[in-house]
């Protein structure tokens, strides 16, 4: 089934355990991002001098290499292998990534970028109810700190148990480390928790971690392949933004707690 269809199937039972956590993963995730990571980077690219610029398809394939900066290094190695480990390659593009990070904060701050349906309320939804919550992610703390804050204010880290983000592990999705960090701080086995994810890398990192895990493609990874995961929608959907068929295992066509559980118990669903 193609990741893109409007409601895809339950593909598999999830590992038995009750649900426990849900963990969220952030750019693509929570919200459409990309594009404003792309226009951003592209502002740093004239900031500097340099005459690159990446268009949405070459962006699309870049976002296979996870991090910025491990981004930034594997496209200057396309373009000039021979100088791309020197002393002052790693200067320009420490210096292209906090520019671009300049950027991203304030078309955040701005209000350009909102969070996809059904997130915000889902996530106010589970901290109301007690439910332990961590991000899992591969971005930078003032990325995740510029989103969070727009949409939930200047306390948003009360709503989770653990921020875990670019500066927790060195290994960076597809490995499972990340998600492995917010399990320790959870306190709980990957099955007992849910995961929330857009990409493909994304999605093998959480497995690995032994998480049932939940794919909302955003539009630079609706192409990719999400045989793994647990379920496949387009979003979390909304009361005012509901999808356009039912649910599957929900009582109305938006994601809540209730359908999550049954999910996650390993019931299985078609397709309304």
């Amino acid at each position: 089934m193609q990741a893109n269809s409007s409601v895809a199937k339950v593909w598999g039972a999830a590992t038995p355990g009750s649900l426990s956590a849900l963990i969220f993963d952030v750019d693509g995730t929570l919200a459409d991002t990309e594009e404003a990571h792309r226009n951003a980077f592209n502002a740093a690219f004239v900031d500097v001098g340099l005459d690159w610029y990446w268009t949405e398809t070459l962006y699309a394939g870049l976002l296979d290499v996870a991090g910025g900066k491990e981004r930034l290094l594997h496209y200057w190695n396309i373009l000039d292998p021979d100088e791309s480990g020197g002393h002052k390659v790693k200067e320009t593009i420490n210096a292209v990534h906090a520019i671009k990070t300049e950027h991203y904060e304030a078309m955040v701050c701005g209000g350009k970028l909102g969070m996809r349906p059904g997130v915000q309320r889902l996530i106010l939804e589970a901290h109301a109810t007690g439910m332990p919550m961590a991000i899992a992610t591969t971005t930078t703390p003032a990325n995740i700190d510029a989103l969070l804050r727009s949409s939930f204010g200047t306390d948003w880290r009360h709503l989770f148990v653990a921020v875990c983000d670019a500066s927790t592990v060195q290994k960076k999705k597809p490995a499972p480390d990340v998600y492995l960090a917010a399990l320790q701080a959870l306190g709980l086995p990957g099955a007992d928790c849910l995961a929330f994810e857009d990409s493909e890398n994304g999605l093998r990192a959480a497995r690995a971690a032994g998480i049932p895990t939940l794919i909302t493609p955003s539009a630079y990874t609706s192409g990719q392949q999400f045989t793994d995961a647990m379920l496949v929608l387009p979003h979390l959907g909304d009361p005012d933004q509901p999808m356009l068929q039912h649910v599957p295992g929900a009582d109305q066509r938006w994601v809540d707690l209730a359908a999550l559980r049954r999910w996650h118990n390993g019931t299985l669903f078609e397709a309304a």
